[in-house]
């Protein structure tokens, strides 16, 4: 099955994390060894937000979503990366009413890489 686009645009703020996967090993003198873990050791998670989008657009946005249901993935081009998408899925959001048919929601894509 091929992934499908997310080509709606966040709004200003959006935050990207890094969590590089480590593996430590501790030494009885105080010393400590590090290295990265796998071959994708620094998939990012993005904190995103969609700010007073009407009522249509929020149906279209969790309408994706929910008809991934948390599990497929689906590819977005993160802000700053020249056009290059790359694979995400979301496994939570949340929607606020925030006016008269006027919403804001907030979501987490988390990047994966599939073999």
């Amino acid at each position: 099955m091929a992934a499908t686009t997310f080509t709606w645009t966040p709004s200003y703020g959006a935050q990207e994390r890094s969590q590089p996967q480590v593996r430590s090993i501790k030494f009885g003198d105080g010393y400590e060894q590090r290295l990265t873990y796998g071959l994708n050791s620094d998939l990012k998670v993005w904190a995103l937000s969609f700010n007073n989008v009407s009522t249509d657009v929020k149906q279209q946005i969790t309408g994706f979503l929910q008809a991934r249901g948390g599990s497929q993935k689906f590819n977005w081009t993160t802000p700053g990366s020249n056009g290059a998408s790359k694979s995400f899925v979301c496994q939570e959001w949340d929607v606020t009413a925030v006016a008269p048919s006027r919403w804001t929601i907030n979501a987490i894509f988390k990047e994966v890489v599939d073999l």
